[in-house]
């Protein structure tokens, strides 16, 4: 396994077994409209040089857009996503760390979303519904393989016994087993 973001590290509950099963970082597809912006912004430097009288205003633009680019490509690459044994959480931030997390036993569902573009490139966008009426931690943008992280959380929900077994359905007379729907 690989080494734990120190990051991530400070957040898990060590004490109580938690591991990391799966930290992801955003798509490379999440810094394509910042670095488009961030190229706009050397243009719009470079072209100053062709206005003779008022070059300091095209120059303070582009240095504004150059800027404004940085932090966006700052904050895409601080953006992660923890799956654990445990839970789930982000952490999220620049100057100020955020941290949303939402326990296994609260997941009722995972939607995953791959946009045409998600499909060729290999991203989607998770939703999580939990039992919580307001959440921390609802959508995940920009998530690649989206199949396969989807997959990696049921399997943890699964492992940690938070939901029903698929062979107490195979019974042939289609009773369950101990009588009752839930665990």
């Amino acid at each position: 396994m690989t080494e734990v973001d120190p990051r991530t590290a400070k957040h898990l509950i060590a004490d109580q077994g938690e591991v990391v099963i799966d930290e992801v970082r955003k798509h490379w597809a999440a810094l394509v409209g910042p670095a488009l912006e961030l190229v706009a912004g050397v243009v719009i430097v470079f072209l100053a040089m062709a206005v003779p009288k008022i070059w300091w205003l095209p120059v303070i633009v582009g240095l504004g857009v150059i800027l404004h680019a940085a932090w966006r490509i700052l904050a895409r690459r601080r953006d992660h996503f923890v799956i654990t044994n445990m839970r789930v959480f982000r952490i999220h931030g620049i100057l100020s760390e955020q941290v949303a997390t939402m326990p296994l036993a609260r997941i009722l569902d995972i939607s995953v979303y791959k946009p045409v573009l998600g499909r060729m490139l290999g991203y989607g966008h998770f939703v999580f519904e939990s039992a919580a009426q307001a959440q921390g931690l609802r959508e995940i943008r920009y998530v690649g393989a989206p199949d396969k992280r989807g997959l990696t959380i049921q399997r943890v929900i699964q492992r940690a016994g938070l939901r029903g077994y698929a062979d107490r359905w195979s019974n042939p007379e289609g009773a369950v087993p101990d009588g009752s729907l839930d665990r």
